[in-house]
């Protein structure tokens, strides 16, 4: 049979020129292969891109800011996205195992996410003010919600869809292409071209777009039919290693310099509507050097940073502690000496926190892959999650500080919180020279 264009593109992705690789997925799901794999990367990239368009961190809560929403909402953007993706999974994993094809699940997650942007875009262009701030608050809690579906069964179907050897082509190509067109979003919002909210809420109504049209892809995959028994629900397995807090001491080191370091994931809403003091098309306009600078963030810092990890996880969250504790000080002196509102001053420290953030995110998870072991690894991480979620839930109070001391003092705190977790961390054991050992 002659070699179709499809196998051509991925013959050349993944470098596999002596026969097809189909490692650790059933055997009839190999000549399906080239086109699932390419399914993956098309709905992965475009379900990365839109939350890109509508990252609560950055762009939500600068549009909060612009409809007049009270400082209380800004400061449930990040608590209600993060926790609300990360708890249901206690409750779903279980029941949503017992789906035979988990495809369709992930499909109704973004189905679901998609017509939740709708919501925030029509929310957008009718409301103002606590109105606006509810109304897009509860729609964020939804989109959460079914985004922690998709979490549940998008590494289920991924691994029986796509080889072993063929995985992290597929989901590293879908990151990239969705930060390219993160980049590009956030160059046209930074060219000053183009009207105030209009680019916003169009890429808000176009996220949605994407959501739905990765819906309908994924739903073609070729997925065998997998096993529906044998599923322990992660909330009954997380209640029975709580022991492991009392056992195991750097363990307890490693969860508190992680809760610190929440701040990374709390801070950048506060910090958007602390330099957006006016409405005015300047501030517009930094707000694509706002999605540049955490787009190029990632882009620039992760490789280095994973290099790092690979060879002291430990001093990957010192570094990352003290970069953060640095990019808050820095907003708040530059607030202090009335900078921040320049073009040029919350962009550089929102790269710097983006930068830390991502130290933050590739030190913590390689540092626990490589403290534990094959016994202890799952329930390590059902706990740590559970904890960190809860924690993100109950950071949602920054908000009422927000509201009764100031958005300033709500970054003087977190900057504290940043700080102490470098002498936590420091306490951490080098566990990549224990492996090595």
């Amino acid at each position: 049979m002659a070699e179709t264009t499809l196998d051509k593109a991925y013959r050349m992705l993944t470098s596999e020129d002596d026969g097809r690789v189909c490692l650790d997925i059933p055997e009839s799901a190999c000549n399906h292969q080239p086109r699932n794999f390419f399914t993956h990367i098309v709905a992965l990239g475009a379900t990365k891109t839109a939350d890109g368009l509508i990252d609560p961190k950055l762009v939500l809560s600068w549009l909060l800011t612009q409809l007049g929403a009270p400082a209380v909402f800004l400061g449930l953007l990040v608590p209600v996205r993060e926790s609300g993706a990360l708890l249901p999974q206690l409750f779903t994993a279980a029941r949503l195992r017992r789906l035979p094809y988990r495809k369709y699940a992930w499909a109704g997650g973004s189905i679901v996410q998609g017509l939740c942007a709708i919501s925030i875009g029509i929310a957008a262009l009718t409301l103002e003010g606590q109105a606006a701030g509810a109304t897009i608050i509860i729609a964020l809690t939804v989109l959460a919600l079914a985004r922690s579906v998709c979490s549940v069964t998008y590494k289920d179907v991924l691994g029986k869809t796509v080889s072993k050897s063929r995985r992290g082509t597929a989901t590293g190509t879908a990151t990239s292409m969705s930060a390219l067109f993160v980049l590009v979003f956030g160059a046209m919002l930074a060219s000053g071209l183009l009207k105030r909210m209009d680019v916003v809420v169009t890429a808000i109504f176009v996220a949605s777009g994407l959501w739905l049209c990765a819906a309908i892809l994924f739903a073609t995959l070729e997925e065998e039919k997998g096993a529906t028994e044998g599923g322990r629900n992660p909330l009954s397995a997380a209640l029975d290693n709580f022991r492991l807090l009392r056992d195991d001491a750097q363990l307890r080191r490693f969860i508190a310099t992680r809760s610190l370091l929440i701040s990374t994931a709390l801070a950048p809403p506060f910090m958007v509507a602390l330099g957006a003091s006016d409405r005015s098309e300047n501030m517009f306009g930094g707000l694509g050097l706002l999605v540049i600078a955490s787009s190029g963030a990632a882009l620039l810092s992760s490789y280095v940073w994973g290099r790092l990890a690979d060879r002291s996880s430990r001093k990957v969250l010192i570094y990352s502690s003290g970069a953060a504790t640095i990019a808050l000080i820095g907003t708040v002196v530059l607030n202090a000496l009335g900078l921040l509102t320049d073009i040029w001053a919350l962009p550089l420290v929102i790269f710097a926190l983006m930068i830390a953030y991502q130290g933050v995110r590739l030190g913590r998870s390689t540092h626990l892959v490589d403290m534990a072991n094959e016994d202890t690894r799952a329930a390590y991480t059902a706990l740590s999650n559970t904890i960190i979620g809860v924690l993100l839930l109950a950071g949602s109070v920054f908000s009422l500080i927000a509201e009764l001391a100031g958005l300033q003092t709500v970054i003087v705190v977190l900057a504290v919180m940043s700080a102490l977790a470098i002498p936590v961390a420091i306490s951490l054991d080098e566990v990549q020279d224990d492996e090595a050992r």
